[in-house]
C-alpha cells in the first residue's frame, strides 16, 4: 500500500507539470505571433488601402491646413540652384525629382547618398501597380532588402504639408512607428477620379484635401502613413508607362512583378537650373 508521504510527493510531480504544460500553451502562442511580426516587419510593402481603411483620414490637428496652398506648393518647380535627381530607367526615359529637405532631412539624405554611391545603380523596379505606384530600390528586387545609409531602419518623418498626391516620392516602410525605413522608395502614380473624390468625402476627409485630390490626383489612403520626400517634376509620361508594362503574379501572390526587369540605369544628383 502507498504511503501518505507517496502520495504527497506524487501529487506535487503531478502539479509541476500541469504547471509546465500550461506555461508552454500560454507561451507558444505569444512566440508565434511574435515570429509573425518581425516576418511581416521584414517587407517595406506599400499597401493599398482603401479611403475607410485610413485612421488619420479626420483630426484635429489638419483641422486647419491649407490643402490647396500646399499642394501647389509641392507640386512648383525648385529654385535654380536647388539638389535634383535624375532617374535614368533603361529602356523608358528619365523621370525628375525634387526634394522636400526642410521637412524630411533624413530621407533625403538617405537616398541622396545611396544615389551618388552607385547604390540603386543596376537595381529595379520590382513592384508596379498601374493607378496606385511604382516601387523600387530594393538590391535583392523582392521587396524585403535594402538598408539605409546608416545600416539600420529609421523613422518616419511625416508632415501635413506633404501628401501622396500623383508623382510624389516616398519612402517605403513596414508600418508607422516600426523605423523600418531603408533604402526602397515609391512613386505615386494614381489620377484622379471622381468615385474616389466620392469615397474620401464619404469617409470624412479634409474638405480641402478632396479639392486638392480632385487637381492633383494620388493615393490619399497613403496620407500619414508613409514619408513624402520629394516630388516628380518631370517624366510622369515615364512613370505611367512604367505602372502599365505587363506584370506577372510575385511570391506574395499579387499582379505586380514586372513581366520584364524595369531597370534603374543610375540616379543622377544634380542642380536645378530653370
Amino acid at each position: 500500500m502507498e504511503s501518505t508521504g507517496g502520495k504527497i510527493a506524487l501529487g506535487i510531480i503531478t502539479l509541476v507539470i500541469i504547471a509546465i504544460i500550461i506555461v508552454v500553451i500560454i507561451m507558444n502562442p505569444e512566440e508565434t505571433k511574435k515570429e509573425e511580426e518581425e516576418k511581416e516587419n521584414s517587407t517595406n510593402t506599400v499597401t493599398e488601402k482603401n479611403a475607410e481603411n485610413n485612421e488619420s483620414n479626420e483630426t484635429s490637428e489638419n483641422a486647419n491646413v491649407d490643402y490647396m496652398a500646399n499642394a501647389e506648393k509641392q507640386m512648383a518647380k525648385p529654385e535654380k540652384g536647388e539638389t535634383i535627381a535624375i532617374i535614368h530607367v533603361t529602356d523608358f526615359g528619365d523621370i525628375t525629382v525634387k526634394f522636400f529637405n526642410d521637412v524630411a532631412p533624413k530621407a533625403v539624405e538617405n537616398f541622396v547618398t545611396h544615389a551618388e554611391d552607385g547604390y540603386y545603380d543596376g537595381v529595379t523596379f520590382h513592384r508596379v501597380i498601374d493607378e496606385f505606384m511604382i516601387q523600387g530600390g530594393d538590391p535583392e528586387g523582392t521587396g524585403a532588402g535594402g538598408e539605409s545609409i546608416w545600416g539600420e531602419g529609421f523613422e518616419e518623418e511625416i508632415d501635413d504639408s506633404l501628401v501622396p498626391y500623383r508623382g510624389s516620392l516616398c519612402m517605403a516602410s513596414s508600418g508607422v512607428g516600426t523605423s523600418s525605413l531603408g533604402s526602397q522608395f515609391f512613386i505615386t502614380q494614381a489620377n484622379p477620379s471622381e468615385e474616389m473624390a466620392q469615397s474620401l468625402e464619404a469617409y470624412g476627409y479634409d474638405e480641402g484635401l478632396i479639392e486638392a485630390y480632385k487637381k492633383y490626383g494620388g493615393y490619399m489612403s497613403l496620407n500619414g502613413q508613409y514619408t513624402v520626400f520629394g516630388q516628380v517634376i518631370d517624366g510622369m509620361d515615364v512613370v505611367d508607362k512604367i505602372a502599365k508594362t505587363p506584370v506577372k503574379e510575385n511570391d506574395m501572390g499579387e499582379e505586380s512583378s514586372p513581366e520584364n526587369p524595369v531597370v534603374i540605369e543610375s540616379i543622377e544628383i544634380t542642380t536645378y537650373e530653370g
